[in-house]
C-alpha cells in the first residue's frame, strides 16, 4: 500500500504523480516491488528494499546522499503475549519524508491521525519528529506494562501458601512469563538503540536542513531514550531476579521429590534383603496351595505398581503440564 499524506486532508492511495503533489509524507505500507519502483520514480530518490533495511551495520542504517538521510531501525511490535521486531526505513529530503514498512505500527495511525486533523505544517522533518515522538511514547508504555506484569509475576512466585500437586506446572508457567519479559525488554532495547542513533545523526548532520525546533526535539527524544534505558536497566536486574528464584523454587521441589524416594528406597531395603537371604522357601506357605494364589500374587503386584503411580499423579510428578 503507497499512502500520500498531507495537512488537513485523509490519507490518498497513489497512482501516479497528482496524489503526490502537496504530501510531505509518502508511507510505503508492506509495499510490492510496483510500488516501490513507482515511490522511486515520481520523488527521484532511491527507495531501500526489505534486506536492505534489515542490515546491522551503522553505516547501512545510516548514511547520507545528496543531502538524503537514509536511515532504518528495528522496531518491536507487541500482539497479545507475542513480540517481534521488524524494520522501519525512513528516507528524508528537504520537502519529503518516505517511510518504509513491513506491518502496522499504531504510531504511525496515531501521526496519520494528527496530520489529518490539523491543518498546519507537514514538514518533512516535523513529521519524523512526530514519528520519533510517538515511538517513544509506545515503547515506554510497554516498559510501565511490563513493570507492572513482573510485579504481579513477583507476588504470585513468593506467594507463601503453594499446593504441591500443581506447582510444578505454575512454576514451569512463571518461568515462561520471565523468557517472555526478558525477550520483550530486549526487543525494546534494541528499539531505543536504533532511535537514538538515528535521532544523534541526523542531529548532528542535518545542518541547515533541519529547523532548530525539530533539533531541539530531538535532543528531548534522546534524553527520553536515556532515562528509558536507565528503566530498562532496573526492569532486567528485577527480571534476573525472578529467573534466580523460579530456579531457585524448581530446585526445592526436585530436591522434596528425590528426598521422597530416596526414603521409600531406604525403608524398601529391610524387607527386600529379608526375602533375599530366606528366599522365601518356607514349608508352610498357605498361598503355595491356594487355588487363587498365582491371581493374588499378580493382583499384589498390580497394586505395587499402580497405586504408587496415582500417587506421583496427584502430586503433579507425571506428564507434561
Amino acid at each position: 500500500m503507497f499512502l500520500a499524506h498531507a495537512a488537513g486532508r485523509p490519507p490518498l492511495a497513489v497512482t501516479d504523480e497528482r496524489e503526490t503533489e502537496l504530501s510531505g509524507w509518502l508511507d510505503l505500507v508492506e509495499p510490492t516491488e510496483a510500488e516501490l519502483d513507482l515511490a522511486s520514480r515520481l520523488t527521484g530518490l532511491r527507495i531501500p528494499r526489505r534486506p536492505e533495511l534489515e542490515e546491522i551495520e551503522n553505516s547501512s542504517r545510516m548514511s547520507t546522499e545528496n543531502d538524503v538521510f537514509y536511515l532504518s531501525m528495528p522496531l518491536v511490535r507487541r500482539v497479545d503475549d507475542n513480540t517481534f521486531v521488524t524494520p522501519i526505513g525512513l528516507v528524508l529530503s528537504r520537502d519529503r519524508l518516505i517511510t518504509v514498512r513491513y506491518t502496522d505500527f499504531s504510531v504511525f495511525k496515531t501521526v496519520a491521525e494528527h496530520v489529518e486533523r490539523y491543518d498546519t505544517d507537514c514538514a518533512a522533518d516535523h513529521v519524523m519528529v512526530m514519528l520519533f515522538e510517538a515511538m517513544i511514547d509506545r515503547l515506554a508504555d510497554l516498559l510501565e506494562r511490563m513493570g507492572a506484569e513482573l510485579d504481579r509475576l513477583s507476588r504470585r512466585i513468593f506467594r507463601s501458601e503453594r499446593k504441591r500437586g500443581d506447582a510444578d506446572s505454575k512454576l514451569r508457567s512463571q518461568l515462561r512469563h520471565v523468557g517472555r519479559a526478558e525477550g520483550l525488554v530486549s526487543d525494546i532495547r534494541e528499539s531505543l538503540l536504533g532511535l537514538g542513533r538515528i535521532a544523534l545523526y541526523v542531529v548532528e548532520h542535518g545542518g541547515d536542513a533541519l529547523h532548530a525546533a525539530m533539533c531541539a526535539r530531538l535532543t528531548s527524544c534522546r534524553r527520553d531514550i536515556d532515562s528509558l534505558n536507565d528503566y530498562i536497566g532496573d526492569v532486567s536486574g528485577k527480571i534476573h531476579f525472578l529467573l534466580d528464584a523460579t530456579l531457585g523454587f524448581i530446585n526445592i521441589e526436585q530436591n522434596n521429590g528425590i528426598r521422597l524416594l530416596t526414603v521409600v528406597s531406604i525403608v524398601g531395603i529391610p524387607p527386600t534383603f529379608i526375602a533375599s537371604l530366606y528366599g522365601m522357601n518356607f514349608k508352610n506357605m498357605p498361598e503355595l496351595n491356594w487355588t487363587y494364589g498365582y491371581y493374588y500374587a499378580l493382583t499384589l503386584m498390580a497394586i505395587t505398581v499402580v497405586v504408587p503411580m496415582i500417587w506421583f499423579w496427584r502430586r503433579g510428578w507425571l506428564g507434561t503440564q
